[in-house]
């Protein structure tokens, strides 16, 4: 379920984000999404592809990773988001909620940290 006020648009220096496309209250579900899930061995292969830069690591031991469906792997990062990802490893499901009001014409980001507000750098910015 993707919400239909929720739209991929390009981005001024991201490439492409999600944007609301109508004013969203804070605490909105606004996306439940399947995920695919790959085994730990199929890690070193995808990093080494695109998709790379789209996976989650996945799994209470976070051995495995997982690409979203919907529009889960669009969704830029900031250190304090407007938006909060839940992963539900049973399901193979992720959610996204909001955190903060949402503007029309807004861009949603998601923390890829897990935390809407946790500051320990990520990935691309510790190469």
């Amino acid at each position: 379920m993707v919400q239909p006020y929720l739209m991929i648009l390009p981005t001024d220096s991201r490439g492409r984000g999600v944007f609301a496309t109508a004013d969203i209250p804070a605490g909105t579900t606004i996306e439940i999404s399947p995920v695919i899930v790959m085994e730990q061995k199929d890690r070193g292969h995808l990093d080494q592809t695109r998709l790379h830069d789209y996976i989650f690591e996945w799994g209470g031991e976070l051995l495995q990773c997982c690409v979203g469906l919907g529009y889960i792997s669009i969704y830029n990062h900031a250190y304090l988001a407007n938006c909060e990802y839940e992963m539900d490893f049973e399901n193979e499901m992720m959610t996204i909620k909001t955190v903060t009001d949402i503007k029309h014409g807004e861009e949603l980001f998601i923390n890829y940290n897990g935390s809407y507000n946790d500051s320990k750098p990520v990935w691309f910015e510790v190469q």
